[in-house]
């Protein structure tokens, strides 16, 4: 029987996951993404060098597989169009590669009004939302009054822009639902089916399908750093609730970290770094937002919290990426329940990998007891190494 496999964040997202998913896609006959919406961002490169920042399309787009959009997952229709065009006008030929659910919840204007709202009456308690409209839309769906892809197609649709007009307290502007409506037509084009049957139908066939995670493990709504958190499931447990597979069919699951942590939005961040140190990450790692635009918190790799998210997540191997960003420090650190401090290295490339930097990743799989099996560096599609080294577990 096959199984799924799972690449999900165990920080607090933005650990570089698409590049992960397009590098691993060419063994998948199906990408499927099953949580979160525009608020993430997973950022791919072409085979040319371009750069391509997905919100809602899996990371497998550019790839010879289908992509899937999960029940799971929240859609803003307008967000969607122009995903879509972006990568048409790139010669990608999406109505082939993408399958929607028909139960994916819809984000309205509405939705995005009340997220500026409620984050405008927290003050400096605020959670640090993108203001996307992700939590109310989540909020609605739980309330049994939100909008699914399927009722797009029912003909009182329409009469939910007076719905939404009929608001009080939240104006938003009438070229806003002009734009909802018709990128509701436009979806329409597109491939929408009951995606759990396909899977599950995938599945059966023994086709290899890879989930894709959103945000990450210090995000979940259950597991993270509560109420400073996303309004999804981002652990593996919500591959199940967000694609519709039963939990006998998760396979492989990886784990994606930084060599180093990074935080967008307020909460709580025991490493974070208020030095020249964590100055010189931000900068060399170009650590902002890809949907907001706002400067990441960075700090030291905190193997407290990744530790606790390989529990939570059932993690059987660790992919590692932007290690090369510490290159050229004299020191890199990191915690686990005290600082463990190791010796900088050089240059990361295929070709030549520093001891210093051998030692360093050893010592974070040894103390994890979880095999790193894949090292990436750069933005190259190809700046990935396997990693094969043994975990001590004495």
């Amino acid at each position: 029987m096959s199984k799924i496999d799972v690449v999900l964040g165990l920080q607090f997202g933005d650990e570089g996951k698409g590049k992960i998913v397009d590098y691993l896609a060419k063994d998948y006959d199906v990408i499927a993404r099953f949580s979160g919406g525009d608020n993430a961002g997973h950022t791919i490169y072409s085979k040319s060098g371009e750069k391509i920042v997905l919100h809602l399309i899996p990371s497998g787009i550019l790839n010879d597989c289908i992509n899937i959009i999960g029940n799971g997952v929240v859609i803003n229709p307008c967000a969607l169009k122009e995903e879509i065009e972006m990568l048409e006008a790139l010669g990608v030929d999406v109505k082939s590669k993408l399958i929607i659910s028909d139960k994916a919840h819809i984000i309205t204007p509405l939705h995005k009004s009340w997220d500026s709202f409620n984050e405008s009456q927290l003050g400096s308690n605020k959670i640090g939302s993108t203001l996307k409209g992700i939590g109310p839309c989540y909020t609605d769906k739980v309330s049994r009054k939100g909008i699914r892809v399927k009722d797009i197609f029912s003909p009182d649709f329409n009469l939910l822009g007076l719905k939404l007009n009929s608001q009080i307290g939240l104006p938003f502007q009438m070229p806003e639902l002009k734009e909802f409506f018709e990128a509701c037509e436009f979806i329409k084009k597109y491939r929408i089916e009951q995606t759990e049957f396909l899977i599950n139908q995938y599945l059966d066939e023994d086709k290899s399908i890879l989930a894709e995670g959103a945000q990450a493990a210090g995000l979940d709504v259950e597991f993270g750093t509560y109420p400073y958190v996303t309004s999804s499931l981002t652990t593996t447990s919500g591959v199940c609730v967000g694609l519709g597979v039963a939990p006998k069919r998760i396979g492989t699951v990886y784990g994606v970290i930084k060599g180093y942590s990074t935080r967008v939005g307020n909460g709580p961040f025991t490493t974070e770094l208020f030095d020249e140190v964590g100055d010189y990450i931000s900068k060399t790692g170009n650590e902002i937002g890809a949907t907001t635009g706002r400067k990441r918190r960075c700090g030291w790799l905190d193997l407290e919290q990744v530790k606790y998210a390989c529990m939570i997540c059932g993690v059987d191997k660790i992919i590692m990426t932007k290690s090369d960003i510490l290159s050229g420090l004299e020191e890199v650190k990191f915690y686990n329940g005290e600082y463990h401090s190791f010796k900088g290295w050089g240059k990361l490339s295929k070709e030549v990998v520093d001891n210093n930097f051998i030692n360093y990743v050893e010592s974070i799989q040894n103390e994890l007891k979880t095999q790193v099996s894949i090292i990436s560096f750069g933005t190259n599609r190809d700046d990935i190494m396997m990693f094969s080294s043994e975990v001590q577990t004495a």
